[in-house]
């Protein structure tokens, strides 16, 4: 075949380091929509950007040539810089180590959609620990608790 074609499409789950809640009501859409054009200036395509004060989920489809771990460099090195530059509230700002990407299909990218822009009224009933432990759970992906939070 004389093209190499894909698409693929991930939800990308990370939180701050040690879940401090930087991102508040008052930069939260202004660094969402950051993420979302580092993203794009990979060339994958964002199609949601979303979470609460202290984490973050992407659905993105994937540029051919772009593997996940480069993808998630680019976010968290462009974005801790930019974050850092709107104020001294975050100069002290800091991304986890680790990520959380799943494959999910075309089919239920709608689904992901509306489940990151609901996060508002989904983490009034469940926190980030609990629904990231459901996530790799309902992925199976075995994890160790002992290593899973930083």
């Amino acid at each position: 075949m004389p093209q190499s074609l894909s698409n693929v499409i991930v939800h990308l789950v990370f939180s701050t380091k040690d879940r401090v809640a930087f991102m508040d009501r008052t930069i939260r859409d202004s660094f969402h929509a950051y993420l979302a054009s580092v993203v794009r200036d990979t060339g994958s395509e964002c199609y949601r950007v979303g979470g609460v004060s202290d984490h973050v989920h992407l659905a993105i489809r994937l540029a051919r040539p772009v593997s996940q771990s480069e993808l998630v460099e680019k976010i968290k090195t462009t974005s801790s810089k930019w974050i850092k530059t709107q104020g001294a509230q975050y100069s002290k700002f800091s991304w986890q180590r680790g990520f959380g990407i799943f494959s999910i299909s075309r089919g239920h990218l709608e689904k992901l959609v509306s489940y990151i822009g609901n996060q508002e009224v989904h983490h009034q009933a469940v926190s980030f620990q609990d629904e990231f432990r459901e996530l790799l759970r309902k992925n199976e992906v075995e994890f160790d608790e002992r290593y899973l939070w930083d």
